[in-house]
């Protein structure tokens, strides 16, 4: 069987079971897609706390299917095997070799974020194609210096900030590798001016939406860390960090063994694709662990998800020369283990725990709302304001659709029409409501 065949059967495979496995064993969508579509219902250039890329992408696949959960399963995983199939073109090229190739894309089977938490179609899952697509033309940018590389490598730049601002961490070590490579080969890249026009203009109208929401955004991040620092936290935080990192990469670091038993290499530090590989893949953890040392703030795992996508064609790429084919079968062993291991983990707990957000019954509770304001003389419910989970999901669940206004507060209104005009319903204060939403 050709490299290409077995890749599109990893790949169509990863599809297939990760869409399948939580579309049976859910009862509801996770917190995080229920939120993006309510924003998708009401679409701006932002949100309370996030760009707006997540929203535009569910919006795209609710015009399609409509309220169908195992539609946005399926839209995540698309996300996940578009940005495998982009780092295994990245690596066929960068390696030469089709098979290290396949063996670096097999290896990111062995770190949950590419697994276990996709089935959550979130802002994590959105960067995924844009973070290896940016590393894809930056290297385009340096191996081949046309000008259309550096336009694409704007435009994925954009679309990477406009799905989660920690994008800017791989935007940063991209801007640290490009000067190295200036100052080390004394040749500057004129054609690389027209990178931050590009993505500034793309970028422009979420940076007005920014202004005029008070940098709403930017807080809501900011807070997510842990709010104010103590002194002991600036050594507590980065150690935490670094420990769950090392943490989450045991199984990759087990099914490497089988491939690359004696960890020796001949890499020198003048070769310029072992260079680009620290950058893209060292420096921007290096950064986040600065950025916790510095500010003593805590760094949330999930927020690490794109961060190891050319992790196998880095260690494929310094061990090369000692992959060894005897302990082969092994290696694919480990990883058929470890692949199936993941799903049947998800759904062994999305079925025997009940109390899960996934275990909520949304779609029923959106019905009997509806069915109480129609025997009140109501026939649409026109607007829902508040949290993400509650409204959000009334918002996904009624037809006709809704428009939803996000806000960070437990309360929630939604406003009903009849034809004398319109009723506010608050949820703290009907009791009909209140009863309802939280069965």
């Amino acid at each position: 069987m050709t490299i290409n065949k077995k890749l599109f059967i990893f790949l169509s495979t990863h599809l297939i079971i990760w869409t399948l496995v939580p579309s049976i064993t859910n009862n509801n969508l996770p917190l995080d897609t229920i939120e993006a579509l309510a924003w998708g219902s009401n679409l701006e250039w932002g949100f309370n706390k996030h760009p707006p890329m997540s929203a535009f992408a569910v919006e795209l696949f609710y015009q399609i299917f409509k309220n169908q959960d195992w539609s946005y399963y399926l839209l995540s995983q698309i996300f996940v095997i578009t940005s495998f199939y982009i780092v295994y073109k990245f690596a066929e090229e960068f390696l030469e070799n089709k098979s290290h190739a396949f063996f670096s894309i097999l290896l990111l089977e062995g770190i949950y974020f590419y697994n276990f938490t996709t089935p959550e179609f979130n802002v994590n899952v959105c960067q995924l194609p844009f973070y290896s697509l940016t590393v894809l033309y930056a290297w385009k940018c340096i191996k081949y210096d046309k000008i259309k590389d550096y336009l694409l490598l704007g435009l994925f730049i954009a679309c990477g900030l406009l799905s989660k601002y920690l994008f800017a961490y791989l935007v940063l070590s991209v801007g640290l590798l490009f000067a190295y490579l200036t100052v080390k080969e004394k040749k500057i890249r004129t054609k690389s001016l027209v990178i931050v026009p590009t993505f500034l203009l793309l970028l422009l109208p979420h940076l007005m939406w920014l202004a005029d929401s008070n940098y709403i955004t930017v807080t809501y991040g900011l807070n997510r860390t842990g709010g104010e620092a103590n002194l002991l936290s600036h050594l507590t935080q980065p150690i935490i960090f670094l420990g769950k990192q090392l943490g989450i990469l045991i199984p990759f670091a087990l099914m490497s063994f089988f491939i690359i038993p004696k960890l020796k290499t001949n890499i020198r530090f003048a070769d310029r694709k072992f260079i680009f590989l620290l950058f893209v893949n060292l420096a921007p953890l290096a950064l986040v662990f600065l950025t916790s040392m510095a500010m003593g703030v805590k760094i949330r795992t999930m927020w690490m998800t794109p961060f190891y996508l050319f992790f196998g064609v880095f260690l494929i790429y310094i061990f090369q020369s000692k992959i060894s084919i005897n302990n082969l079968k092994k290696f694919y062993c480990t990883f058929i283990f470890l692949f199936f291991l993941s799903p049947f983990t998800y759904g062994y707990i999305s079925l025997t725990k009940d109390n899960k957000r996934t275990d909520y019954k949304g779609q029923e509770k959106a019905i009997l709302v509806k069915k109480k304001l129609t025997d009140l003389g109501y026939k649409n419910i026109s607007s829902i304001q508040g949290n993400e989970w509650l409204a959000g999901n009334l918002c996904y669940n009624l037809k006709p659709r809704p428009k939803c206004t996000v806000q960070n507060k437990n309360d929630f209104t939604l406003v009903a029409e009849n034809k004398k005009g319109r009723a506010s319903f608050v949820y703290s204060q009907t009791l009909w409501l209140k009863q309802i939403m939280d069965k």
